[in-house]
């Protein structure tokens, strides 16, 4: 199976736009490289637009798409999936950009050192491209993935749709729907980003409104939300899913999306579970992003 997805920062990728054909590129580099022909596409991540990419790869190579990824949400870095967590093969990746640039990294001496090595060639052709990741067999996938994350991420949408066509709270319905948690509701006041070594990254600032006001939250982003603090004090972590979402209508707003003035509601959801056992937090828990926090879950 091909696992695939776009690397770089989600704000140079708002300006250039994904080209099914890169992706597809991507892949047909790979069954060159590795002289197989691949049955199935998958996603490397559910979060974000790299959800969709697998569709793109599939409708032009005339191929399924796999309902799994490797992440049960979206994560920045190359080792931040359940197929690290699990020890499989890193090797090889390709990489392909619109500007018909193709880069095959042949062998890598760990999860980390993919990382670094495929994120320097994505930084050189301006933090964005397409990418195949190591390929997997079913028995892998089957074992190692976060099965069935493509439908959950079409029944979000559902469950906010259908909540609109009812006139009801869509942000309450997914929370109920999903077993989520409500752990504020603002307005940005400020919002501080940069794209820096592939990956764009800040903080976002909230006044309290409603209920929570006369308190304050603050966000803190590598392409992906990893920890939140309401007034000071940290009230979420990663791995623990961290959604911004628009107080009104229910739409997700991304690290890119985030605009002075939005009006937002932050919730929680519980994360895969082999993202919380002590290995997967090595990978994916606050100190994986440089944040000396012991990880505590809104859910324990």
């Amino acid at each position: 199976m091909a696992v695939v997805s776009n690397m770089g920062a989600p704000l140079v990728g708002q300006e250039r736009l994904t080209d099914p054909r890169t992706i597809a590129l991507a892949v047909r580099m790979m069954e060159e490289y590795r002289g197989v022909r691949f049955d199935a596409v998958m996603s490397l991540e559910i979060g974000g637009g790299n959800s969709l990419q697998p569709f793109m790869a599939a409708a032009e190579l005339g191929l399924p798409v796999v309902d799994a990824d490797c992440m049960g949400r979206a994560f920045p870095e190359a080792q931040m999936t359940s197929f690290a967590i699990h020890d499989l093969t890193m090797y090889p990746l390709t990489l392909a950009d619109v500007r018909d640039n193709a880069v095959v990294v042949a062998r890598a001496a760990s999860w980390k050192w993919m990382e670094r090595l495929s994120r320097k060639a994505c930084v050189e052709v301006g933090s964005i491209a397409s990418t195949c990741k190591a390929p997997r067999t079913g028995k892998e996938v089957k074992e190692c993935a976060i099965l069935y994350s493509t439908t959950k991420a079409i029944r979000l949408g559902q469950t906010v749709q259908e909540a609109r066509r009812r006139h009801q709270d869509p942000v309450q319905a997914l929370i109920e729907a999903e077993r989520g948690r409500l752990l504020f509701r603002g307005k940005i006041r400020d919002v501080a980003r940069r794209t820096t070594e592939g990956f764009l990254r800040g903080t976002a600032k909230l006044d309290g409104l409603d209920d929570f006001r006369g308190t304050s939250f603050e966000l803190a982003f590598q392409n992906e939300f990893a920890v939140g603090w309401l007034d000071g004090r940290p009230r979420v972590m990663t791995p623990d899913l961290i959604c911004v979402l628009d107080s009104v209508s229910g739409d997700a707003i991304g690290t890119e999306t985030l605009r002075y003035g939005q009006r937002v509601s932050v919730i929680a959801l519980p994360a895969p579970p082999v993202l919380l056992t002590p290995k997967g937090l090595e990978h994916v828990g606050p100190r994986a992003f440089g944040y000396d926090l012991e990880f505590q879950s809104v859910f324990s």
